[in-house]
């Protein structure tokens, strides 16, 4: 695909806040009806301090970029808190409108898998709204497989919607776990 040559990934940067913020916002307010509020949306202070902290436990952040405008990002975090899910992790990728089906979802999948895999996770979770056709293909496209539906857990737009939980597999099969990834900056 052409629009491969010129997208980077790379780790996010603190100068990338604003525009991962101006991503994610379009995001949330397209996921609700008008006259909603929108209180839970995170401040540049709340996105940099979050980004800190994914960064201090090692846990993946990246940025595409394409003409040095960041197009879009993804992340993860543990998928919980308990020391036993410590090689588990939740994924979220968003990329910005106008790069819709340009490739860029996949180039940051591939950099998060990787990444992730790097670091010594070995599962990796995601929950999708079950009306996002090209993100659950995605997902396909990379081996994650449905293991879970969660029936109208969203209201928006008059009616109730479902999320598709997926989960793909990071490890070699080993029985050994590597050192596991930190718990936190203490």
């Amino acid at each position: 695909m052409p629009q491969d040559e010129t997208i980077i990934i790379r780790p996010s940067r603190e100068s990338d806040v604003d525009a991962m913020l101006a991503i994610y916002r379009r995001h949330i307010r397209r996921g609700i009806e008008e006259g909603v509020d929108e209180g839970d949306t995170p401040q540049p202070d709340d996105l940099r301090e979050r980004r800190k902290n994914l960064k201090s436990r090692r846990l993946p952040h990246l940025v595409a970029v394409k003409e040095g405008a960041v197009v879009g990002y993804a992340y993860v975090v543990l998928f919980r808190k308990r020391p036993a899910y410590r090689y588990t992790v939740k994924h979220s990728i968003y990329v910005q409108h106008e790069h819709l089906g340009q490739g860029v979802g996949r180039l940051l999948m591939r950099g998060l898998i990787d990444a992730c895999a790097a670091a010594g996770f070995r599962q990796m979770i995601g929950y999708i709204d079950a009306d996002n056709l090209a993100s659950l293909t995605l997902h396909e496209r990379f081996n994650f497989v449905r293991v879970g539906l969660l029936p109208g857990v969203a209201y928006r737009y008059g009616r109730w919607a479902d999320s598709v939980m997926v989960q793909r597999s990071l490890g070699t099969g080993s029985t050994t776990p590597p050192p596991p990834p930190p718990l936190s900056t203490r």
